[in-house]
């Protein structure tokens, strides 16, 4: 494991984020190697059943216990299978409402400010966007009050030149990858 893969897992270990030098050093996805039928067979699976031991998951996928358990190491080396985090509904925790805000900054103080988004605990995602708007901010508030004081405080990071919030009123469609993933299923037997 190279020298960057393990300070990645480090910040996923104790929780620190990242510092600004390293954010832009921070790997996607290692594309170097897709899933591949088997692989998605694996990740449906998981999918169904997410607590499942990897002797049921050999069993679903029709492969040794020995393959289940090597793909599945692969898979969460890769990067492919995310953090638990993603599974747990921020409702749950307190913060039943969900708001984007369109972010525009200065270009040269990108990685700074994506540090100081790191550091708010309701700010669940960042993503870098072409167009007019240059960050997407997902985060989560416990109510319109606290809404207001989260994006007082995007606004308020150095280099943010503008903002834009916009409250989810509904999900229409939840997070989902089994349809992409039913796309690379392998065909017939192993």
């Amino acid at each position: 494991m190279n020298n960057q893969r393990r300070a990645d897992r480090a910040h996923c270990t104790t929780g620190a984020p990242p510092t600004a030098g390293e954010l832009s050093t921070l790997p996607h996805r290692d594309r170097a190697a897709p899933v591949d039928g088997v692989d998605a067979e694996i990740l449906l699976a998981l999918t169904e059943h997410p607590r499942a031991t990897t002797i049921a998951i050999a069993e679903a996928v029709g492969i040794s216990r020995n393959t289940a358990h090597a793909r599945i190491a692969s898979l969460e080396e890769r990067g492919v299978l995310g953090s638990f985090e993603r599974r747990v509904d921020p409702a749950a925790v307190g913060y039943p409402l969900t708001a984007f805000i369109s972010t525009r900054v200065v270009q040269r103080l990108l990685d700074e400010v994506a540090a100081h988004l790191a550091e708010i605990p309701e700010v669940l995602q960042v993503h870098g966007l072409s167009g007019a708007a240059d960050l997407l901010v997902h985060v989560v508030a416990a109510d319109a009050d606290d809404l207001y004081r989260i994006a007082g405080k995007v606004l308020a990071i150095p280099g943010v030149e503008r903002t834009d919030t916009a409250l989810v009123m509904r999900e229409l469609v939840g997070y989902r990858i089994a349809p992409l993933l039913e796309r690379r299923r392998a065909p017939g037997p192993r």
